[in-house]
């Protein structure tokens, strides 16, 4: 059995998990550990089986709570989503029930806020895979704790196809970026001259959502993009990557984050040639 380990309180680590186990490992039995509170709605998970963390527990009590979840699970294979030691530093060598195959799903963090927070024994994973080019430290880092390491291009799950007409506003919160995108798409169509229909999804009704913009909760959201006249979103790692193939209607809106890097995504974005040498090699 798999193993997940994608802790975080927003919808990415879930969504990027169903994306590994539907590229790498179809079929196979899944077992999701995370904190985040889209893990009680069955469109994230996909039917695999979810155990949430306790809410409220500190570096020390994540531990103890992962180590007895590994422990009886027995997981043959442990895949670590975006955080190489966990959210907070909370996944160590130790927890990991011995002969468990590691391996580790990248993505860009903001490596100086992070690597405070590495134990004295992280986890020594048997392959990394980078879904998107992260910095120097980060890559030096990985490349030290891995066996081999390399890109790997997601692919999502299925899903039933969906249209929607004008313009699209994808964000799962919280309320106060949702507002700010709108008002950034209102802008937008104020300053071109036009006057598209907009449609917010999210995953529920924000408070004082503008007379006009339709509401629509949708997961996922990336069978809408085709459709689409404009998609504005923030810069986080999975939209990027499901709209790399529409950068002409793709408008960003990069947020702050503890550990994610949205404005440098952005920029990379904007500026393919600005990822330079971040981007990781495999590691011999």
């Amino acid at each position: 059995m798999i193993v997940c380990y994608a802790n975080g309180g927003g919808l990415g680590h879930l969504t990027r998990i169903r994306a590994y186990l539907h590229t790498v490992a179809p079929g196979r039995p899944a077992t999701i550990l995370t904190g985040s509170p889209f893990a009680a709605d069955p469109r994230v998970t996909g039917g695999h089986p979810v155990r949430s963390a306790p809410g409220g527990l500190g570096r020390d009590g994540l531990t103890r709570w992962l180590a007895a979840a590994l422990a009886e699970l027995n997981p043959a294979e442990l895949v670590v989503d975006a955080f190489p030691a966990g959210l907070s530093g909370e996944l160590t060598a130790r927890v990991i029930p011995a002969g468990t195959r590691i391996v580790h799903l990248a993505r860009l963090l903001r490596w100086d806020a992070y690597r405070p927070l590495l134990p004295p024994e992280p986890p020594v994973f048997s392959e990394t895979w980078l879904v998107e080019p992260v910095t120097a430290g980060h890559s030096a880092y990985l490349r030290a704790v891995s066996g081999t390491a390399g890109p790997l291009e997601l692919a999502e799950p299925p899903s039933e196809s969906l249209a929607v007409d004008g313009w699209l506003i994808v964000h799962s919160g919280p309320e106060a970026e949702i507002a700010e995108l709108v008002e950034y798409a209102r802008e937008t169509a104020a300053l071109e001259g036009v006057r598209p229909r907009l449609t917010l999804v999210a995953p529920s009704r924000p408070e004082g959502l503008p007379p006009g913009v339709e509401h629509r909760d949708v997961y996922p959201a990336w069978p809408l993009f085709a459709s689409a006249e404009r998609i504005i979103t923030a810069a986080g790692c999975n939209v990027v990557r499901q709209l790399a193939r529409w950068p002409d209607r793709h408008r960003m809106m990069p947020f702050p984050r503890r550990f994610d890097d949205q404005f440098t995504r952005a920029a990379r974005v904007r500026d393919p040639a600005s990822t330079g040498n971040d981007e990781m090699e495999e590691v011999p």
